[in-house]
């Protein structure tokens, strides 16, 4: 199967190089970096680096850039894409368990979970106030849908290639909500999702979502939940659910 990893990346200079120097031997067939328009060099680092890279004339936001991720690996003929967020927080080692899991039919869906324990979690530098929403919303969102994640919001997934073309993800949001509605349309499709612990880390150079934001973005989550619940029960048939 061909592997691609997609990397969506928004002024990640200062962790690009050490992002793909720790990738395991033999893990990706192609490495793709999609550019939200940075104004750090990110786009040359990239190319540099001898990663195939595209930039975004104007800035899409967090679901912008996934969407050109996919769109570019499925049309070059993945198999298998991994999203890795290009900020050094995610351990890649485990990514050739996720694309196993993927190859061998158990899941359609793979995401690391970096919240094994509580301590090991606040240890590794997790702010408090985002561990518990994480928690939060990721009881809500597993009551929801059925599911039993460990977490819902991790930068580090791997999708089938049939996951990615069974799911309207292009009229997802162009923003951070498109994770989370991502998985429910995947339950909704009966998908199969599954997790693997990763270690993580925090650190000023990682990316972060700012506080408001982080608001922002859970009600976006709640309204989400909300979506596919009306859409599972019959009472609606939004447009990502056609």
């Amino acid at each position: 199967m061909k592997k691609i990893i997609v990397l969506p990346a928004y002024n990640a200079a200062a962790t690009l190089r050490d992002t793909v120097g720790s990738l395991p031997a033999g893990a990706f067939d192609e490495l793709l970096l999609v550019d939200d328009c940075s104004s750090d060099g990110t786009y040359e680092l990239a190319l540099e680096l001898g990663i195939k890279a595209v930039k975004h004339p104007q800035n899409r936001g967090y679901g912008g850039n996934q969407k050109t991720c996919y769109a570019l690996a499925l049309e070059r003929g993945a198999d298998i894409v991994v999203m890795l967020h290009p900020d050094y927080q995610y351990d890649p080692r485990v990514i050739p368990f996720m694309t196993g899991i993927i190859e061998d039919g158990i899941c359609d869906v793979v995401l690391g979970n970096r919240i094994r324990t509580r301590a090991e979690a606040l240890s590794g530098g997790m702010p408090v106030y985002k561990y518990l929403a994480n928690r939060f919303l990721t009881a809500v969102e597993n009551l929801a849908a059925g599911q039993n994640l460990g977490e819902w919001h991790s930068g580090l997934r791997a999708y089938s290639r049939a996951a990615l073309e069974k799911v309207n993800w292009a009229d997802n949001s162009e923003g951070f909500a498109f994770d989370s509605q991502y998985l429910f349309q995947a339950a909704f499709k009966g998908l199969r999702l599954g997790d693997i612990p990763v270690p993580a880390k925090y650190f000023p150079e990682a990316s972060s979502i700012a506080f408001w934001s982080s608001v922002r973005y859970g009600l976006e989550t709640l309204l989400a939940a909300a979506e596919f619940l009306l859409n599972r029960s019959g009472l609606a048939r939004t447009a990502r659910y056609r």
